[in-house]
């Protein structure tokens, strides 16, 4: 025989599903982090459907892509952003530059958040001497400057797409390991973790049942205002010449190639300039709306 449910308990909510309809509808409530989603989304498809978007080929040098006196075109029906130094469509250099930023920015903010979520939880949780030089690691990492130090290490290697993601996530961590740092030694002297560790909870299970779930708002945050330092970055060190490397398409590199040309062609250097702001603005827009939707001191705001 079936025992009636107690009048006194009500059904539990499915938890689950609601964290989720309550970000999303407090994002939806936000008009700039709408306009971040849009502006991104525009770049990714375009990225994506490059190929099918444009008729010409991001290399390939074009006698009818420049004037009688060999200068660059203007936008116009048929190149909708102009011409470059060689003739070649804008609009296709950017689009496909618009891969580069996003792949670097996946890879490099991947690494990043790994590197700096594994220094911060470890220093933070185990402390003693492991957390002390971990973390005085960290404080030597945040004395040089980002730009100088990647500078630094984009010269050293032979540049590449992949040695670029690299050199940013080897000096985009240390923010991560801080951040991840504090909140884990917040959570290491709570009541409940104490007693984890009084009936025999291994470091192990503490760590990946209980610290790590409550520092994934943070890391979504934190990795998502990553993209915009890590798009700002990729395009320094390609404009410098250390960073991507031509032929492949870059908006840092698409800037270098033309910027002598600005005052006879200024969208040449108008246009990239304008995508590598637009998309760090809107990752900054999004990570700002995120920030305050998960944070617990703000939920009560939103």
């Amino acid at each position: 025989m079936s025992i009636p449910a107690s009048p006194d308990l009500p059904a539990r909510p499915n938890v689950s599903a609601r964290p989720k309809r309550g970000v999303l509808q407090k994002l939806a409530r936000r008009p700039l982090a709408l306009i971040g989603l849009a502006v991104v989304a525009v770049v990714v498809l375009g990225a994506l459907l490059a190929p099918w978007l444009t008729n010409f080929d991001p290399d390939q040098q074009m006698f009818d892509g420049l004037t009688l006196t060999g200068e660059p075109l203007p936008p116009n029906a048929t190149f909708w952003l102009g011409t470059d130094l060689l003739g070649r469509d804008l609009l296709t250099r950017i689009l496909y530059g618009a891969r580069t930023s996003l792949i670097i920015g996946i890879v490099a903010n991947g690494i990043a958040l790994i590197i700096g979520t594994l220094v911060g939880v470890t220093a933070g949780y185990f402390r003693g001497w492991v957390g002390s030089i971990l973390m005085r690691f960290t404080d030597l990492m945040m004395a040089f400057p980002a730009l100088l130090l990647a500078i630094c290490l984009a010269a050293v290697f032979q540049p590449s797409l992949w040695i670029v993601a690299l050199v940013i996530a080897l000096v985009n961590w240390v923010q991560t390991a801080r951040v991840t740092y504090t909140q884990t030694s917040s959570l290491a002297e709570r009541e409940f973790i104490d007693a984890e560790r009084t009936i025999g909870a291994s470091s192990a299970r503490i760590l990946f049942r209980h610290i790590l779930p409550h520092l994934v708002p943070t890391i979504i945050v934190w990795g998502t205002l990553g993209i915009s330092t890590t798009v700002l970055l990729e395009a320094t060190l390609s404009y410098l010449g250390i960073g991507v490397q031509p032929p492949t398409p870059s908006w840092g590199n698409i800037i270098f190639e033309n910027q002598t040309y600005f005052q006879a062609a200024p969208w040449l250097v108008f246009f990239p300039g304008a995508a590598i702001l637009a998309l760090a603005l809107a990752f900054n827009l999004i990570g700002d709306a995120l920030r305050d939707i998960l944070d617990p001191t703000q939920r009560g705001r939103t």
